[in-house]
């Protein structure tokens, strides 16, 4: 019942890619790994050395901010890279390239629907008892909240960090299109720091080195991913097309 239903593995069914001839390289997933962890404690310490957060939780719901503006931005650029394939693939192939697109779309809607919940139940009374107008009500609003806390919450977290190390199981459209897709948000997410003023009060040569650090890094590991995959499976860019 918990594989089935639980929180945690029906975020990996929505959320990982099922690609029947998926090439999974655990090198590069520990690589990514290494590089996440690695990225996620320079934060850190800089948040506290230079009394950004005041608290582990401070810095915590800073990093969570942060990534849901990553899914926000990835929702809005993943349409419009679709959009330009389908305008570059032949007709032909485009009703193939819609089938293949369908998953990305429907764990974005997902993840979106997901999050929409808390601010729908606060609008709507639910989550202050407004509905809890008798017994059977009262139960139902309690039933209600206890899902939203201890599933729907886990999800999105657990949906989150998927969303962004899956990339929107962009694989299921083709497998060069994760690393080429996670270029692109790094890039944007350093444009979005630099227009908003991100690690105000950090020393300059500090601050450039940790907007410019994450796309540089991750630029390098995308590229590295996309020539392993060419030299080692045959993939390449120039198939996102056809294959």
């Amino acid at each position: 019942m918990r594989r089935r239903i639980g929180p945690i593995h029906t975020a990996r069914r929505v959320f990982k890619p099922s690609r029947p001839d998926l090439v999974e390289d655990p090198f590069v997933m520990r690589m990514q790994k290494i590089r996440t962890l690695v990225g996620l404690a320079a934060v850190v310490w800089m948040s506290v050395a230079y009394k950004i957060a005041h608290s582990v939780e401070d810095v915590a719901s800073d990093r969570l901010d942060q990534s849901w503006i990553s899914v926000l931005v990835l929702c809005v650029t993943l349409p419009v890279v679709v959009g330009v394939l389908l305008a570059l693939t032949a007709p032909s192939a485009r009703r193939d390239l819609l089938r293949r697109a369908g998953k990305s779309f429907g764990a974005m809607v997902a993840l979106v629907a997901a999050v929409f919940v808390f601010p729908a139940s606060v609008l709507t009374g639910f989550m202050d008892g407004k509905f809890a107008t008798n017994p059977v009500m009262a139960v139902v609003t309690g039933l209600g909240m206890a899902i939203t806390f201890f599933w729907v919450l886990p999800f999105i977290i657990w949906g989150i960090g998927l969303a962004l190390i899956h990339v929107f199981r962009t694989a299921d459209i083709h497998q060069t299109m994760p690393p080429l897709l996670a270029m692109t948000l790094v890039w944007e997410m350093a444009l979005i720091d630099l227009l908003t003023g991100a690690y105000a009060g950090v020393p300059v040569p500090v601050r450039v080195v940790f907007v410019i650090g994450a796309p540089v890094s991750v630029t390098a590991v995308a590229l590295w991913e996309l020539r392993r995959l060419r030299t080692l499976y045959g993939i390449s860019v120039r198939g996102v097309l056809v294959r």
